[in-house]
């Protein structure tokens, strides 16, 4: 016995006791009603999940109209209901127009038992697949609440800061490719998020996604998704990230990380607007807003030939550049009190403040890892804190590089840090550059830059 219930709407007392025997067995609750005017007060009507419908109520009346508005009436109420018709005029157009205005099935007085029975099982398990659309979708719905929430806030009030506020707004109205670009550390990617949010897309999904740490080899299956057995371990069939994204943003950070070969997939991405997933034939149509970022200058990447000049066109149809830290003017000290009372309620230490000095220290500083950096600088010193007034010497900053370091003042990892970053600040941020120079792969050098920040 299924646990459904069932309502049978007819003004044939026969017909009511007739059906209520029969799909007693079948079903854990049959209701009857011998007039249709009760169905407007009728309580708990969204509550069932088959309504089996007369169609003619008043004497010498065949036309079917009546059931036809009290179809309408109980889809008004409760659309996930799964109604049948029944009447004993049967006629082709009847039945279409019956089915047109929503019903499930038609049945014909006197029906078969058997086929009546079968017509009320397929009702049931459509009544509950569309449970299970609407369950979905209010899971949908919630899951892009939880991936849309607001982890990080754009925090600041200087000029700079504001001109680019000023162009996210402009630009997030339309749908056209943006590229961030600006140091490490600068926020590229609360610009995206701005950029989303600000957008007409912002109740979709907005889907971020690391290309330097994708491996070549996974590239294809990554962002384009993949089938079951088209390699060792597709084990099902799996959407990419321009799928998943679907309706919404997709955020491509450090873009100026692939090679020549997946640049050239991702252009015929961006062109087609459309994915061939991995181990498939078929095209897959995908509606994105398409935001990238990077700290490569990718003008001297397309002039060097490691970047494709058509797929910069591309990307960048609007150019957005997040201003480093040390060009924001008070907004170091804005941002410092911000993650200070962030850290402060984090690890218990109410009523922490920077004095003076410390506050020169850190507006006198070039911040070269930026806001990034800003905040492990505060989050350092609020842990190692033994007193409510952090100090200047609370805030440990490094220190300019020196031409002639002493080894023995340094440890390994402190003196790689240094090479990586004075390798990067002679190439002027070209990753493939300082790789080069250190002796490392390009690959390498973003793994440890990784760990690094």
């Amino acid at each position: 016995m299924l646990d459904a219930k069932i309502l049978v709407v007819d003004d044939n007392k026969s017909v009511l006791s007739a059906l209520e025997i029969l799909l007693q067995f079948e079903y854990k609750t049959v209701q009857t009603i011998f007039n249709p005017n009760q169905l407007p007060t009728l309580k708990g009507l969204p509550d069932f999940d088959i309504v089996l419908l007369d169609m003619n109520f008043s004497a010498g009346v065949n036309t079917g109209n009546e059931g036809l508005y009290w179809l309408r009436e109980i889809r008004k109420k409760a659309p996930e209901i799964s109604v049948i018709m029944m009447t004993a005029y049967g006629a082709v157009d009847l039945a279409v127009k019956a089915l047109k205005e929503g019903a499930a099935d038609f049945v014909l007085k006197p029906w078969n038992n058997d086929k009546l029975l079968a017509t009320v099982k397929s009702a049931y398990e459509l009544r509950q697949s569309r449970k299970e659309v609407i369950q979905l979708k209010q899971k949908e719905d919630n899951l892009k609440q939880v991936i849309n929430q607001r982890k990080n806030y754009i925090v600041g009030n200087s000029k700079a800061l504001n001109m680019v506020l000023k162009l996210v707004g402009k630009v997030a109205k339309t749908d056209v490719n943006v590229l961030v670009t600006g140091e490490n550390g600068t926020g590229k990617e609360l610009i995206a998020r701005e950029l989303h949010n600000s957008s007409k897309r912002n109740d979709e999904v907005f889907i971020a996604v690391d290309m330097g740490s994708i491996s070549e080899h996974l590239f294809e299956s990554e962002l384009f998704g993949h089938t079951k057995g088209s390699f060792t371990d597709a084990k099902e069939d799996r959407a990419g990230k321009f799928e998943a994204a679907n309706g919404g943003t997709l955020f491509l950070d450090e873009i100026g990380n692939l090679s020549l070969q997946t640049q050239a997939k991702l252009l015929s991405a961006i062109q087609n607007r459309t994915v061939v997933r991995v181990g498939s034939n078929k095209p897959i149509p995908v509606d994105i807003r398409l935001i990238c970022a990077t700290n490569e200058n990718l003008d001297k990447m397309v002039a060097d030939g490691l970047f494709r000049e058509d797929l910069l066109y591309r990307i960048n149809t609007i150019s957005v550049e997040v201003p480093a830290l040390r060009d924001r003017d008070q907004d170091v000290l804005v941002l410092a009190d911000f993650y200070l009372k962030k850290f402060a309620a984090k690890y218990g230490k109410s009523g922490i403040r920077i004095n003076q000095i410390a506050q020169d220290k850190l507006l006198s500083y070039s911040w070269p890892g930026n806001v990034r950096e800003l905040l492990h600088t505060v989050e350092r010193a609020v842990i190692l804190s033994e007193g409510n007034v952090l100090k200047s010497e609370d805030f440990l900053l490094n220190a300019k590089p020196n031409n002639s370091p002493e080894i023995g003042l340094k440890t390994l990892e402190e003196m790689e840090v240094q090479m990586i970053t004075n390798a990067l600040a002679k190439n002027e941020g070209n990753y493939s550059a300082a790789a080069e120079q250190l002796g490392i792969s390009r690959q390498t050098l973003y793994n440890k830059m990784k760990k690094i920040k």
